[in-house]
């Protein structure tokens, strides 16, 4: 499909968020967002590799490097890192909580990075950092049962209430050791990309498995069209979560009949919603509900996951782009759909391109010009485009 208006403008934030260190998160003048992050640097980085523009794919290639070199002695990849003017340098690895997402981010961009290039000399160069990253994710799992125990506020939802066992942070790891094994096959990566995948299968919705991860908590869990947001020691999270779910279709999770329900149930909720887009989780948290305390107090200063708002509900083009380029191969014309929703959002004020939007008003939130609300758009546009990321 021919580039238009909006595309050429998400390639212009790319670019103006390029710096010798990597993708900042936007170009607005705020401190947290001029800072090179895993999750956004990867992410606009897988877009980039999609486009071909070698010039975002030498800051692809920063941001990973940026990220190495400041990795922690134990294997944990930065949440952000922060070049500031005087040369000085503060590393932060997370908030309230570590991020446990930005592990696999990292080795999910490095494999994609080396894929595209045809070179494997930046993962050569850093595969004891890999290792040490691999060897992290292994320790959080902390029982040795396959799944990592991710703390609220540990990924990319940094003030929402999912904990325990999320199914997202599976599914990137997964996605992580995939990639990793295409480049580098190894037997144990494979014995446990086949472990992972089963436990993921058995346990996140409910089926006829005769060893349930949770006995007590399976037991009461219903019958669902979509997968489950997390298992905690105290149950199940059973909301929808939207990038989870859509990673799953992504990575080909699942039977064939489970998956048409998983897209059946995000189809209704798409077009039911004025945006015409997912919310980034389903249903929002209400006053009235007992998650609504926690929810309240889980934020550092400024609370903004008011219902249909942030991940309370709220609509991120970046999200609904890999939900688009999950569903391609498949159904092409609902991916042309969300295209066409997503470039309307980041059109709005003059090519805003705003963090999110409130799914209820369909107004703006979050801060202006941000990486990855662009780079959803490429994403979903190039594989469109026939244009894929290694799985």
């Amino acid at each position: 499909m021919p580039h238009n208006e909006s595309y050429k403008k998400a390639i212009e934030l790319l670019v103006q968020l390029s710096t010798k260190n990597g993708f900042l998160a936007s170009a607005e003048q705020s401190t947290n967002y001029n800072r090179v992050w895993a999750r956004d640097g990867v992410i606009c980085g897988l877009a980039a590799i999609l486009d071909g523009n070698s010039a975002l794919l030498d800051t692809f290639k920063s941001t990973l490097i940026t990220l190495s070199q400041h990795q922690h002695h134990l294997g944990h990849i930065p949440s952000n890192v922060y070049f500031k003017e005087n040369g000085n340098t503060e590393v932060s690895f997370g908030g309230l909580a570590g991020r446990v997402d930005t592990v696999s981010w990292y080795i999910i961009g490095i494999c994609n990075y080396c894929y595209a290039t045809n070179d494997m000399t930046l993962l050569n160069q850093n595969e004891e950092k890999v290792n040490r990253a691999l060897s992290l994710l292994q320790a959080w799992e902390f029982n040795n049962n396959d799944l990592l125990y991710v703390p609220r506020s540990g990924n990319w939802a940094d003030e929402y209430i999912t904990e325990g066992h999320i199914f997202y942070d599976q599914l990137l790891r997964l996605w992580a050791l995939r990639c990793l094994h295409q480049l580098k096959p190894k037997i144990e990566i494979e014995q446990k990309i086949n472990k992972i995948t089963k436990k993921l299968e058995d346990n996140f919705r409910k089926t006829k498995t005769q060893q349930p991860y949770h006995p007590k908590a399976y037991a009461k869990l219903k019958e669902s069209t979509y997968w489950m947001a997390s298992i905690s020691p105290s149950g199940y999270q059973t909301m929808y979560d939207a990038f989870a779910n859509s990673l799953a279709i992504f990575l080909n999770i699942g039977d064939s009949i489970f998956k048409q329900k998983v897209f059946e149930y995000s189809e209704s909720l798409r077009q039911k919603l004025p945006l015409g887009l997912l919310p980034a989780f389903w249903p929002p948290i209400t006053p009235n509900d007992k998650d609504w305390e926690v929810l309240e107090n889980n934020c550092k200063y400024e609370f903004r996951n008011y219902p249909f708002q942030f991940h309370n509900g709220g609509t991120w083009q970046m999200v609904n782009g890999f939900y688009g380029m999950a569903v391609q191969s498949t159904n092409p014309s609902v991916s042309m759909e969300i295209l066409k929703e997503i470039k309307n959002l980041n059109a709005k004020r003059d090519y805003g391109f705003y963090e999110n939007f409130d799914s209820k008003t369909c107004l703006p939130s979050g801060v202006k010009h941000c990486g990855w609300s662009a780079a959803g758009e490429v994403i979903l546009e190039q594989s469109l485009n026939n244009n894929y990321l290694l799985k």
